[in-house]
């Protein structure tokens, strides 16, 4: 009697120490496995920060031929080449934001975009929130009248409906007509703005006179002033501080210049208008 209890306690002592050994083995594998998936997971995350660190994420407004518009369903225009040149000779891949011109500093500032370039005109105001590279090209803010117009000029604004594009220079610079009693509207866009005028609900469009052309080639009964109310140099915007893509981006612009590329791509749309 004792024998058979005996070989019982030794079965159960066997049988309990076989399920340990399962249980540890069990353990270890799950270990590895998860320890083998975390491994997985790090490397995934090094990969997409890497893919990440080469994207060069550009803030526009594709409102604003022949600068930046759309094509289909292609965002084209001499800001876009410019911006592909300078992510080409930087090793990356330009990604294109395609949001409201007065969201595109806000935008740099928040780090969701790497560059503003929309036909951005380097002012005091907005020096206060982002950086400017070197200038890459002139442009001049005109006057759009209907044919019949009685302006003549930038003095003929004043007491009058003046139509601009939000967040533009051509904003900035009618605002100051306001002090002689003219009504600023502004429009999302130049194309709003022109139609606008057209309908008679303003008396002139202020706007760059590069878009100001194709509006005028596209619409007919109005023309450009002869006298521009200003001339002005754009660049591209940086978020404040960010030295170091800021002087990447100026030898990009520089060796551009240089090697005649970046005057190419301006020729490719403005000789044509």
């Amino acid at each position: 009697m004792k024998k058979q209890v005996i070989a019982l306690l030794m079965a159960a002592v066997m049988v309990g120490s076989m399920a340990a050994c399962g249980s540890d083995g069990a353990e270890t594998t799950t270990a590895a496995a998860d320890t083998a998936t975390t491994a997985a997971e790090a490397e995934e995350g090094k990969e997409e920060a890497a893919a990440g660190d080469n994207v060069l994420v550009m803030a526009t407004n594709a409102e604003f031929p022949p600068y930046e518009y759309h094509d289909g369903g292609d965002i084209v225009g001499i800001d876009v080449e410019v911006a592909e040149a300078i992510a080409k000779k930087l090793g990356m891949t330009l990604e294109i934001e395609d949001i409201a011109f007065d969201s595109i500093i806000p935008e740099l500032e928040s780090g969701k975009a790497d560059i503003g370039v929309a036909g951005m005109t380097v002012d005091e105001d907005r020096l206060k929130n982002v950086d400017f590279t070197e200038p890459y090209t002139t442009a001049s803010q005109v006057i759009i009248v209907k044919e019949d117009s009685d302006i003549a000029g930038p003095d003929d604004l004043k007491g009058k409906y003046i139509g601009v594009q939000l967040g533009t220079t051509g904003d900035i610079y009618a605002s100051d007509y306001e002090a002689d009693g003219s009504t600023i509207e502004r429009y999302n866009n130049g194309f709003e703005a022109v139609q606008a005028m057209q309908q008679g609900k303003i008396d002139a469009v202020v706007i760059d006179n590069e878009p100001a052309k194709v509006f005028v080639s596209q619409n007919e009964g109005i023309k450009i002033l002869d006298e521009a109310l200003t001339v002005e140099e754009y660049a591209i915007a940086i978020k404040k501080g960010n030295t170091e893509l800021l002087d990447k981006i100026n030898k990009a612009l520089a060796e551009l210049k240089e090697s005649g590329e970046l005057q190419a791509i301006i020729d490719k749309y403005i000789s044509a208008e």
